[in-house]
């Protein structure tokens, strides 16, 4: 994390005392802003604090939680975005073109934000879940998982020996936290991706893996593998989601949908970890309807 100079001391903001307008009133209000949570950071920083995923604390207390997912590799998005007030952002390096550098400076961008930073691996592999924990992701979402085998195994790649096979080498959190090791181990978020017909018949396995916070649904997939490719009123897709929804709850685990698919009807069915449209999705809804209110304006002239 770097931290800026004078972060240590309120530094004036203005070159002077007199403001011109309202723009630049609002703008030095923003830097004071901007400045007091880097005094956090760097008192934070300085102690050593404990390490907290506010994600987790929210889902124990049956929360529900609203996410979005990063597939753009610019920091200026995490940067934005994680000062929107979303719950968590999920870099998602399963579809998106990004590569563990690429997360490193998403995650830096976003260090001051209180938005939860978790990223989606390509694969359920120990390797790319450490390289991504290393960079600071503070939970793992991990795509297929059909068995209990591959639940178990997505929770040891997040733990530290004994609890798993994480090997030692985190890069800024760690600098940042003197506890790390003492602490990750109960503060990681894990979520399984729910998303084949094999996931369906083995759901109550699956949750039952100790270290498994979340049972997140990938609607597209699921609905694919279950041979009814984006229905989602068929009998099949509602029952797999019922089936999803009442062994969580058996489990105390969180049910949540990974796409915005009828997000609206997800959350009152007792889905409480939403993602909403991502980066990609949001800048082109936002773009689109500039242009059309642009030329709506127009129209009436």
């Amino acid at each position: 994390m770097a931290i800026p100079a004078g972060a240590w001391r309120r530094e004036p903001v203005v070159e002077s005392a007199v403001v011109a307008g309202p723009r630049d009133r609002s703008r030095a209000i923003w830097k004071i802003q901007l400045k007091d949570r880097w005094n956090v950071k760097l008192r934070e920083y300085r102690r050593g604090v404990r390490l907290r995923n506010s994600l987790k604390e929210k889902l124990r207390e049956k929360k529900t939680t609203y996410g979005t997912a990063i597939t753009i590799g610019h920091p200026d998005i995490s940067d934005i975005l994680g000062n929107v007030g979303f719950d968590w952002i999920m870099v998602d390096q399963e579809h998106a073109p990004l590569s563990v550098g690429d997360i490193a400076h998403l995650f830096q961008a976003m260090s001051y934000s209180e938005t939860v930073p978790i990223t989606r691996v390509p694969w359920n592999d120990v390797v790319m879940v450490k390289r991504s924990l290393d960079q600071g992701a503070m939970g793992v979402v991990f795509p297929w998982i059909s068995t209990k085998d591959d639940a178990i195994r997505a929770v040891q790649s997040t733990r530290y020996p004994p609890q798993g096979v994480r090997g030692w080498g985190p890069r800024l959190t760690g600098l940042k936290n003197p506890n790390y090791f003492a602490e990750a181990n109960k503060e990681i978020f894990v979520g399984a991706q729910i998303e084949t017909a094999q996931a369906i018949e083995n759901i109550d396995e699956i949750l039952s893996v100790e270290g498994i916070d979340a049972a997140l649904v990938g609607p597209n997939d699921l609905s694919i593998s279950l041979g009814i490719p984006r229905q989602w009123d068929h009998p099949k897709f509602k029952d797999a989601l019922a089936k999803i929804l009442e062994s969580s709850e058996k489990h105390n685990v969180t049910p949540g949908m990974l796409a915005p698919t009828e997000w609206q009807k997800r959350m009152k069915e007792g889905f409480r970890m939403m993602m909403l449209p991502c980066d990609f999705d949001l800048l082109n809804t936002a773009a689109r309807q500039a242009i059309k209110d642009a030329k709506d304006f127009a129209s009436t002239l």
